[in-house]
């Protein structure tokens, strides 16, 4: 079910949350699930000024999971009910991974950040907090015991968004997910998928997309700028305010850097990062899914982002296409 589907459930959705909800399938619940997600997710957007964490990123993450989901699919070790579930399970991470988005307090012309596993672990126990009450409303209706969410799948859940959990590589200069590398704890399929879709733009969608990303989460970090651009502030600023052009300049600099080093931070870790995915499924992810990160890719980007430390402000706004993305 897609993200518009899902949307169109709220209409029949129940008149109160404690009334015994009756289902004929765990399909049936997930779609509870994320329309529950949905709606809460629409209010965090507006209270955090959310520009990257949008539904828009979560169709993209779920449209991601399934492209790779439908590679690995045939090989599969499970019998067909397993793998539906899997498949659901899927979805519902891929739509309710970012739900709770935390910051940390920031000074004044300067980035927002969010620790590390600080907002995933709240969105887990916002997502369990709502299905314990849903598995309790289904048990008063007596429904049929697959129609609940297991303690399996929950667990399939928290390792699916934790695995999105990202930490800093100073040696790579770039973000990566330590989930993926954790020997002692092999990862679970649904998990791996949900953390490479979610980082996965650049392999699967290519350089245009990849750098939208990259100017939507600047956006999403340095909500001070918004108004500037807003209202045109921009063109005088050098003038009007030299000392907070110049803050800009540089923050959009670091960020510029940053694109290229996760671009070949993304290239020099995707082999390993799909070993947990079965072994006959990986030439066609690498060759049809992860399809644009090569190094003719990481050339394009290193040739057309601007990293001069001599690059002028108006230069790195053009780049990043700020008017165009801000609503």
């Amino acid at each position: 079910m897609n993200l518009q589907n899902q949307a169109n459930w709220q209409s029949h959705q129940l008149d109160r949350e404690d009334t015994p909800y009756s289902v004929s399938s765990f399909t049936e619940t997930v779609a509870r699930v994320n329309q529950f997600v949905l709606a809460e997710f629409e209010r965090e957007i507006t209270e955090k000024q959310l520009y990257y964490h949008t539904k828009e990123h979560l169709m993209a993450v779920q449209q991601r999971s399934q492209l790779i989901f439908e590679v690995i699919r045939p090989y599969l070790s499970a019998d067909v009910e397993t793998i539906k579930r899997m498949e659901l399970l899927l979805g519902v991470c891929a739509i309710a991974h970012d739900l709770v988005q935390i910051f940390t307090p920031h000074q004044s012309h300067t980035s927002r950040r969010r620790e590390a596993g600080v907002s995933e672990n709240a969105t887990i126990e916002k997502i369990f907090a709502y299905i314990q009450i849903l598995n309790q409303q289904i048990s008063v209706s007596n429904s049929h015991s697959t129609a609940f969410f297991t303690d399996a799948d929950l667990a399939i859940i928290q390792e699916s968004i934790t695995a999105t959990i990202c930490d800093y590589d100073t040696t790579e200069q770039a973000i990566y997910q330590p989930a993926l590398y954790n020997e002692n704890q092999p990862i679970s399929p649904v998990a791996c998928i949900i953390a490479l879709a979610d980082i996965g733009s650049l392999g699967m969608e290519g350089i245009a997309a990849y750098n939208r990303e990259g100017s939507l989460l600047f956006l999403e970090e340095n909500p001070d700028i918004i108004p500037i651009i807003k209202n045109q502030q921009m063109r005088t600023l050098f003038t009007d305010n030299p000392e907070l052009y110049e803050n800009i300049r540089q923050r959009l600099l670091r960020r510029a850097k940053f694109q290229i080093h996760f671009a070949k931070s993304r290239l020099n870790r995707l082999a390993f990062e799909l070993t947990p995915l079965p072994t006959a499924a990986i030439f066609s992810l690498t060759q049809e899914v992860f399809k644009y990160l090569n190094l003719e890719t990481i050339k394009e980007i290193e040739a057309t982002t601007p990293t001069d430390i001599e690059t002028s402000l108006e230069i790195l706004i053009k780049f990043f296409e700020f008017e165009q993305l801000i609503r």
